[in-house]
């Protein structure tokens, strides 16, 4: 009986786990759960005799990858996937996938959560401003982005998006406006919505130059990956401009002195909550359980991200 490993420091819900196993058992695969982990080792050692896994933002380094001897797939349940050991996968014939699209309703829903916090002054008693006929920017039109456009609409916000990856005719279909710099979002735009993955050409770029294009009181918001803000160019620009915001999913590294210098001009969730909803955690815990059994039973690789 091939056996699927669900490794997760953050455990799925209930509800989750009920739903990944339902799929698992129709298919004859045996799950094996690892959850609230203390080390690397316990990890190892779960994954040594299992023939695929699915993590959440775990991490799957070369260490781990090696360790499982008869791994043919890893799928992080979730949409980002740098917490794998990309090359590590490739080196072992490992399929490394993610499952896209099945938090981007929760994310694009937290966007709007911190810019209604924020425009309400933290809801501290004061006279606010309100979202409508404001101009959001979404910087990366995937998934989220999409969901983040269908949403400002029902507020009543003007969107306007940049994306290169994404055909031109995509993205206006849905009644966003396309520019076609980076530089022109951020100065049409009072909230830039941030959707960009961490990689070797996105880590610390955005930073001064971008913030400072924002116009009066504008806002980046960031349910991306703090490594892709150059935080010493964040803290300049807040610094020379008592208008900017930043709104974050995951507190920086400078997160003490944003705190302590620019009171009222942040907002910072307890953790990484976009993907923390209890329908996000079951659609994609199950997505990541139907991609297994369909890549080991028909060979279907539509998720995969490794080459």
């Amino acid at each position: 009986m091939k056996k699927v490993l669900v490794a997760t420091e953050k455990p799925f819900a209930p509800a989750a786990i009920d739903g990944i196993k339902s799929v698992l058992t129709k298919a004859g695969y045996e799950l094996v759960l690892l959850e609230r982990y203390g080390s690397v080792e316990e990890l190892k050692k779960a994954a040594s005799d299992v023939e695929a896994m699915i993590i959440r933002s775990d991490k799957a380094t070369r260490e781990v990858i090696e360790a499982a001897g008869r791994l043919k797939i890893i799928v992080r349940a979730g949409a980002g996937y740098d917490n794998i050991d990309l090359q590590a996968c490739t080196d072992r014939g490992v399929v490394a996938m993610n499952t896209p699209g099945q938090n981007s309703n929760a994310v694009a829903e937290l966007v709007f959560a911190m810019m209604l916090y924020a425009q309400r002054n933290g809801f501290d008693g004061t006279s606010g401003t309100e979202l409508r006929g404001r101009t959001i920017g979404i910087h990366a039109y995937g998934n989220v982005g999409r969901e983040v456009a269908r949403i400002a609409h029902g507020f009543g916000m003007k969107t306007v998006a940049f994306d290169p990856f994404v055909d031109k005719k995509d993205i206006e279909k849905d009644g966003v406006r396309v520019v076609d710099d980076v530089e022109q979002l951020y100065r049409e735009s009072q909230f830039v919505s941030l959707h960009i993955p961490a990689n070797e050409k996105t880590r610390g770029s955005i930073g001064h130059g971008l913030l400072s294009m924002l116009p009066e009181g504008g806002a980046l918001v960031n349910t991306a990956r703090k490594e892709v803000i150059d935080e010493a160019g964040l803290l300049k620009v807040m610094e020379e401009r008592a208008d900017v915001r930043y709104l974050s999913d995951v507190a920086p590294d400078c997160r003490e002195q944003i705190e302590a210098r620019f009171a009222g001009r942040y907002v910072f969730t307890a953790k990484k909550m976009g993907a923390q909803t209890a329908e996000a955690n079951i659609n994609a815990g199950i997505a990541a359980a139907n991609q297994i059994v369909a890549f080991i039973e028909d060979g279907d690789r539509t998720f995969q991200v490794n080459e």
